[in-house]
């Protein structure tokens, strides 16, 4: 009961931080699992794009709910769009 009554808290503080931040979760499990189960031959391809995706969402909801942890889902957002960039230039157009 308690899990639910945390949701309907978060959601009524701030349906949109809510909504991204789930849809945020569902992307970063699926990027993390993507880089877990190929991790002998990493399927760069799907992860890092989702890892992509999903720093920038975090980044929008940390800056929503106004916390400090937005710094590290910045840094986080750098380093994705560097392995984005990486990735196209090297992997898919190279």
């Amino acid at each position: 009961m308690r899990l639910v009554s945390f949701f309907r808290e978060s959601y009524r503080r701030d349906p949109l931080a809510t909504i991204v931040e789930i849809f945020e979760t569902v992307i970063l499990v699926t990027a993390s699992a993507t880089l877990t189960f190929t991790v002998l031959d990493p399927a760069t391809h799907i992860f890092i794009p989702l890892y992509w995706v999903g720093s920038i969402c975090a980044m929008f909801s940390t800056w929503r709910r106004k916390s400090t942890a937005f710094v590290l889902c910045c840094w986080f957002t750098a380093m994705n769009s560097i392995a984005l960039v990486t990735l196209i230039y090297n992997g898919i157009l190279g």
